[in-house]
């Protein structure tokens, strides 16, 4: 075990920038604070890292993980404590990673649910009682989002910020554990976002942490968090667990892959030109997109990696009218107009880097002189974001920031649909440059 310590200390030390696919300079960034490691306090039969997601129209899945291979992939609810009505089989796997071999992951999909409803829940037959709360199924729908999260003190202070005031749905737009090789981090992970995972529907896509690539020992990508954090693209018509779309009362809310093709001929663009296809205005005014790294960037953290995605996919998102872009990535807060093709537009979206949950890497502090004309608020400090759907026609969106002990508001705006914009159907033009 003492090797294998030093082994995966070696490998966050030196081989972190190569597997994260981040091979920039270093940047100067704000002293980071240690990492938290949640160690299982739980018997090995008993449920641990439990987190709910989404699961298509009225339904939910339950994950957690076990150390006891023999407990059965099963999930008992009901709207009572203790008393449970329904119960549902699911599935299971797990992975072996160099000398790291995972627990029994469980995935149960339950329902049908009612919306916004309390539900109480026991996994595998055994240990604690959880419980969750469903969506609404009409508006008003609040989701808190915040992207490059981690497990650090930081961490720990943006999570109880965001639970200091309910929400319906949590957003991450990618680097969850930063665990990069180094299994037992995800663990601790799951361990760490559990009393907040597994009271509401977490819903996430990858960035490049997640990929987990090591030259010849291990060549499969995104093996840990496709096996730990399976997200309903089956059930929105998706090959491929690194990016999907679901609805949650009358936002269409999709989440993009910027670590998979993403070109005209690519699986993930045709997924995406039919999923907005679909989309009708009239009953889900609202779209919004979530991706790892940003299309716009006025920071020198990680300036042009999202370029070519942005070359390849923004007409498909300008043509459709989104709303609201979220990205993570560059480690600060950045709130952009109403863009497309590098050019303010009143008819594209509005595109928000929210990449300062709190992750161990520390905050990227370099914002390029003179600013934008299309940069609105940026600021490198860590926080959360949330986005509170009032109606058909407006939102708000807010930026609460803790680099203080408390959570602070610290940029505010409302947002209006473009689904109500006539001059927007079909589009108009202006001519501010990046």
């Amino acid at each position: 075990m003492k090797l294998f310590g030093l082994f995966l200390s070696f490998t966050l030390l030196f081989l972190c920038p190569f597997i994260s696919q981040a091979d920039v300079p270093e940047l100067s960034r704000q002293p980071p604070r240690p990492i938290v490691f949640v160690h299982n306090d739980r018997s090995k039969s008993d449920p641990q890292q439990v987190h709910i997601s989404l699961a298509g129209k009225d339904h939910m899945r339950v994950t957690f993980i076990t150390e006891d291979n023999k407990v059965e992939s099963v999930v008992e609810y009901g709207k009572q404590p203790g008393k449970y009505d329904g119960k549902a089989t699911g599935e299971c796997t797990s992975y072996k990673y160099f000398f790291y071999k995972s627990g029994k992951i469980h995935h149960v999909k339950i329902g049908p649910l009612q919306a916004n409803t309390t539900y109480y829940y026991r996994c595998g037959g055994n240990g604690p009682e959880f419980s969750f709360k469903t969506p609404p199924s009409t508006f008003p729908v609040e989701f808190a989002i915040v992207g490059d999260l981690g497990q650090t003190e930081w961490t720990a202070a943006t999570l109880s910020h965001i639970n200091s005031q309910d929400y319906d749905v949590f957003l991450l737009p990618g680097d969850l554990s930063y665990a990069d090789t180094h299994q037992p981090l995800w663990d601790s992970f799951g361990r760490l976002v559990e009393p907040l995972a597994s009271k509401r529907p977490w819903m996430v896509t990858e960035g490049n942490h997640e990929i987990e690539f090591f030259p010849i020992i291990e060549h499969t990508t995104f093996k840990s968090y496709n096996a730990r954090w399976l997200m309903p693209h089956t059930e929105s018509f998706s090959t491929s667990n690194l990016y999907y779309s679901f609805d949650v009362a009358g936002v269409h809310t999709v989440m993009l892959g910027s670590y998979t093709d993403f070109d005209c001929e690519s699986d993930q663009y045709q997924w995406l030109q039919a999923d907005l296809a679909k989309v009708d205005r009239k009953t889900t005014p609202w779209v919004v997109v979530l991706l790892h790294a940003p299309w716009y960037n006025t920071n020198e953290a990680h300036e042009g990696e999202g370029e070519s995605m942005r070359e390849a996919m923004e007409s498909l998102l300008f043509n459709a009218r989104v709303d609201v872009v979220f990205s993570g990535h560059v480690h600060a807060y950045e709130r952009f107009k109403r863009v497309y093709n590098n050019k303010a537009d009143p008819c594209g979206p509005i595109h928000i880097t929210i990449g300062d949950g709190g992750n161990r890497e520390g905050l990227a502090l370099s914002f390029k002189k003179p600013p934008s004309p299309l940069s609105e608020f940026r600021e490198s400090s860590f926080g959360h974001g949330r986005l509170k759907v009032m109606d058909g026609k407006r939102a708000h969106w807010s930026w609460h920031r803790n680099n203080d002990s408390n959570s602070l508001l610290a940029d505010e705006i409302w947002l209006d649909s473009l689904s109500t914009s006539s001059s927007c159907w079909p589009s108009s033009r202006s001519n501010d440059e990046l």
